[in-house]
Parts: C-alpha cells; structure tokens; sequence
C-alpha cells in the first residue's frame, strides 16, 4: 500500500493522515526509501534533511492521534527549492559561488509550512541562481525530463519539478522571475502557480529580480495548488469553487507564434474540449506585446546585475559561462534605457487590464516548445540561447504584465495548458483553473 502514497496528491494524503489510513511516520519513511533508493535522486536532491523529517513526521503523527492536527497537509512531506533559506542546511541556489552559504533559520515560507506541520524532504536543484528557464547545471547537477531523459526538466525549479514528477515528494515549492515554476512544471506534467509579485514573502529567499521573483507550487492538482497556497500565505485554506460558466481569451499575440506542433496540437485540443462544455472563448490580439516581450532584455537583466554583479565581478568564473553572459549584460544597461523599459511596461500593464477587463482568464500554451536535448544545449551555445528566450517567452508575459498564472497538464505529455489571471486574483484563478482542469 506504501508504494501508492508515492502517486498520490498531497491532498488526499492529507485526508488519508486524517481518517487514520496513513501513518505520517509511515509515509515520511516510505518517502526517503524512495530518494535513497531512486537512481535519479542525486541529480534531484541537492540535500535530504532525513534527520529533520522523521522528527516531523513524528510531531505530526502524535497530533493525528491526539486530534490535534494543524491543517490538512499536516504530515505531508514537502521539498523545496536551493534558494530557500533553511537552517543549517545548505542553500547554495544551485551555484558554487554561494558554496558553504548556510542560514542561521528557516525562510519565511518554510516556517510557515513547518507551522502548518508539513514535513521538509530536503532541498532541489535549480538553474545557477535561477536565471534560466531550461534547467541546465552543468556545475552541479542537471535534473532530467519525466518524459525524455535526455531533455532538460525547465527551470530554474528543475528539481523542485523533478522531485514530484519522480514520485520522491508529493508537493514541491519553486519560485517564478519569468517562468521558473511554471516551464519545469509544463514540461513535467505538473501543476504549476505563479503568484502575484508581492503577494507571498520572499524574506529569506536568495533573489534574482526583487521586483519580479514570485514563490509558488509545483504540485499534481489545483486542489493541491490551492491548499499550499494558503500555507505559503500563512492563511486558512478557501475551498475551491469553480464558476459555472467562463468567458476566456486565447492571446494570439506573440504568444502562438514559432509553437511546435505538438505544443500548439495540445492547446488547440484543450480549447475544443472546452468549448464543448460550454465554456466561451474569444481570440485577441495585444499588439505592444512583441515589444514589451523585446524589453525584458533590458528590465530583467538589469536588475539581476543590480542584485548580483559585484560578486560576479570577483567569482563569475565559477559559473556556466551561458548564464554568467546573461548576467554581465545587465552592466551596459543605462539607468535611463532601465527608466524608459518600465514606463513603457507600466503602460502596457493598464493597457493590458483594459483589454481583458471583461473576460475571466486570458489562456495561451504554457511553453513554445517541447523540452530541449540536454547534450546539445551544453555543445550548441546557438541552441542553447534560443531555446532558454523561447522557453520563457509565453511565461514571461505574466510577470511582466504583473499577472498570477498557473500552468496545468494537458493529456499530450510536457505540453501544458496557461492561464492567466488579474494581480492578485489567485483565488479566483484557482476556481477557475479547478473547472478548466475538470475538463481537461
């Protein structure tokens, strides 16, 4: 029977830990048997925290005995991200040149997950200090595709992605500058949730882009998304209720552009099932689209040489030369092209809620392109930079336009289906996801 929590959602984890079915003791275990055991766990886990998980479970389990528990995934075990700041433990964000970096306490979102009696697996690998949205670390570890083993999983959440998809944890938590939760999420046939900047602390987060860095899940369900959600914001759960009817808008602007087939055969087919339940979808265009998208060579750049170029200057050597250009681009930018690339993003942002004001969502597919060969990335610098800016081009609109998204699977594996709701509607977007995965 332990062998099937392993496929599980958290969520009905969490009911079995309620009704007595499941042990937490029991499935924490039956969880670090599968890492320990997985071939792939080292190219997933940067560090099992064994010791503190069964002192976890172990809370959990006398809670459920005493009736005592303190949310629903209390005694679910949970992995998280290299950038996640967790005591003694290491937090390298994936890059050697924060090597030996170990925090004096938790970040604030593991706290409140700890709050919430959920059990900390350990830490995952990510792109080198998340700027990339492929996944590739030939410095540390790369994590590989559920799908293709010889394709890189998305990034920068790669293990984050990994750990669920190969079944060595249930929940996942990454985080989103411009894609990271929700391209490896796609490309694994997960859930993914890109949340609203602002909305969920980053306070002991490394960051990348302060004002763009989001937290969010990589998870097997919305109902899943919805209930960590509420853990991360450290807030009661809100039950799910999806709308009876929706008025959606496919975004044919940019966004359908130099789409695989099978990506754009997996949207299209999601939409005809949608539209036979009922469901209204309008295509609209965003003409400034192309060049804000143009614009994010200069904002992103920008700000993560802000948050990271004194120290490259002294150690970039250390890193994955293709990441480390992407970086030292930022220095040429001028203050006045940075002035000028938000004016023009601020536009477009009350451009944007105009456009969409009377629809509930806004869908595209979630990724261009299907997950890139590994190999090739790593020999071909051509293919590497344009499959890492196609990989990130649709995800990116929704943290430039200052949107929330999720990404769910479609039935076409690594190709997932985004929607994409107003700042600071993730409730919403949730009910609305929930109703759009129930036909899916």
């Amino acid at each position: 029977m332990s062998q099937t929590w392993l496929k599980m959602t958290a969520s009905n984890l969490g009911r079995g830990i309620e009704n007595g079915s499941i042990s937490p003791t029991a499935l924490v275990k039956t969880y670090l048997d599968a890492i320990s055991n997985h071939p792939m766990s080292e190219r997933i886990y940067t560090y099992v925290t064994q010791e503190r998980a069964m002192q976890e479970a172990q809370s959990a389990e006398a809670r459920a005995i005493s009736g005592q528990r303190l949310s629903l995934l209390d005694g679910v075990p949970i992995s998280w991200k290299d950038l996640f700041d967790s005591k003694d433990i290491n937090t390298e964000a994936g890059s050697e040149i924060l090597s030996g970096r170990i925090p004096d306490e938790d970040a604030v979102v593991l706290k409140h997950a700890s709050n919430a009696g959920m059990v900390c697996l350990g830490k995952t690998h990510m792109s080198e200090l998340a700027f990339s949205g492929l996944g590739l670390n030939p410095i540390k570890q790369t994590t590989p595709c559920k799908n293709d083993l010889n394709a890189v999983s998305g990034g920068s959440s790669s293990g984050a992605a990994g750990s669920v998809a190969f079944n060595l944890a249930p929940i996942a938590i990454g985080s989103d500058t411009g894609g990271s939760v929700r391209i490896p999420a796609a490309w694994n046939d997960l859930v993914g949730l890109k949340t609203t900047s602002g909305d969920i602390s980053l306070s002991g987060v490394v960051p990348l882009c302060p004002k763009f860095d989001t937290v969010g899940p990589l998870c097997r369900s919305v109902e899943d998304a919805s209930l960590i959600y509420a853990i991360l914001k450290n807030q009661p759960p809100t039950p799910l209720v999806p709308p009876k009817s929706l008025k959606l808008m496919t975004l044919t602007s940019v966004a359908q552009d130099d789409v695989e087939d099978i990506p754009m055969a997996a949207f299209n087919d999601a939409c005809k099932k949608l539209v036979k339940s009922d469901i209204e979808i309008i295509e609209e265009g965003f003409p400034v689209l192309s060049e804000l998208l143009s614009l994010a060579g200069v904002i992103f750049t920008k700000e993560a040489y802000a948050t990271w170029g004194d120290v490259l200057e002294m150690k970039g050597e250390k890193m994955f030369p293709e990441i480390l250009d992407r970086f030292m681009a930022g220095k040429t930018v001028t203050k006045d092209a940075y002035k000028n690339a938000w004016l023009f993003m601020e536009k477009a942002r009350a451009d944007w809620a105009r456009l969409t004001i009377n629809f509930d969502a806004v869908i595209l597919p979630s990724s261009p392109l299907l997950p890139p060969n590994l190999k090739k990335l790593l020999i071909d610098s051509e293919y590497y930079r344009r499959a890492n800016l196609l990989a990130l081009r649709n995800t990116r609109i929704a943290n430039m336009l200052g949107l929330c998204s999720i990404t769910l699977p479609t039935p076409i594996a690594s190709c997932g289906f985004m929607i994409m709701g107003a700042p600071k509607t993730e409730l919403n977007l949730l009910d609305i996801a929930a109703k759009i995965e129930s036909n899916l």
